[in-house]
């Protein structure tokens, strides 16, 4: 694999992937909880796990860096998945996450929107990484649903751009910026269309028509949908992101659904 030009992405389940490029595995938002169990998120927000990860995570292999767009909600980090988290070389999340973590992982690196770090190791391909802002729910709703970011990752060789994981948000001027001062080659779009009965339609997650909305500024190559199964608070799957890339024919043929479980090699 030249590791410059392409990436491997194999898709767990929820907002879980991994990520092998340039000789790293990055693990995105572990999430291994078996399904069942109702995880409560505060205010008053609860849901139902429907659907186990595809890989155990003994079954990963060794984890050189977590990026993990938020720590405080189980659909993002679960009990298993934090569990994980010790044996990862590098955990970066946002800057209030870091601190919440402090103690209980090896090596955690907090980052601002906007905030860049990198990975480097030797004999392998540097990669520069860029959080990007997120709001996870509607308006003046950050003191209650909390920090999160999505990443950027950029290394020599890309040839379309950097490969961008929004992290769970809605469509924002935060989110919006982010096309504006980066080229997106490949995009992992968290869908869902999250809502709660306790507030209504408001929405926590893109919905597909905005995420159809937002991948239209970035205008990626690829695209790349996810933590958009396996939870009772997803109001929309993917038939709804299906139908919504349909009426956008420039995109639509970009769009690529990875099967579960199974690694695939996409051209970055």
């Amino acid at each position: 694999m030249d590791s410059g030009e392409t990436v491997r992405i194999t898709h767990v389940g929820g907002p879980t992937a991994l990520i092998e490029v340039g000789g790293w595995r990055l693990l995105t938002d572990p999430t291994f909880d078996p399904a069942g169990r109702r995880y409560f998120f505060g205010w008053g927000t609860s849901s139902r796990k429907l659907t186990g990860p595809a890989i155990a995570p003994g079954e990963l292999g060794q984890i050189d860096a977590v990026l993990l767009s938020h720590d405080h909600h189980d659909d993002n980090l679960d009990a298993a998945g934090r569990a994980l988290l010790p044996s990862a070389g590098t955990v970066v999340t946002t800057a209030a996450g870091a601190r919440r973590l402090d103690g209980q992982v090896g090596a955690t690196r907090g980052l601002e929107p906007w905030a860049t770090t990198r990975l480097e190791g030797d004999g392998r391909l540097p990669i520069e990484i860029t959080a990007t802002p997120c709001r996870h729910g509607p308006p003046l709703s950050r003191p209650i649903v909390g920090d999160v970011v999505g990443f950027a990752l950029r290394w020599a060789g890309q040839r379309d751009g950097a490969l961008w994981i929004t992290g769970d948000t809605v469509l924002c001027d935060g989110v919006l910026e982010v096309p504006r001062r980066i080229d997106v080659g490949t995009a992992l779009v968290h869908l869902g269309g999250v809502r709660f009965p306790i507030s209504g339609p408001l929405r926590y997650t893109l919905s597909a028509e905005e995420a159809v909305e937002l991948c239209q500024l970035a205008d990626p190559r690829t695209i790349v949908p996810i933590h958009y199964e396996g939870w009772k608070h997803f109001r929309e799957g993917r038939a709804e992101a299906e139908a919504a890339f349909a009426h956008a024919p420039q995109l639509a043929p970009r769009v690529k659904w990875l099967p579960i479980g199974s690694p695939v090699e996409l051209a970055v």
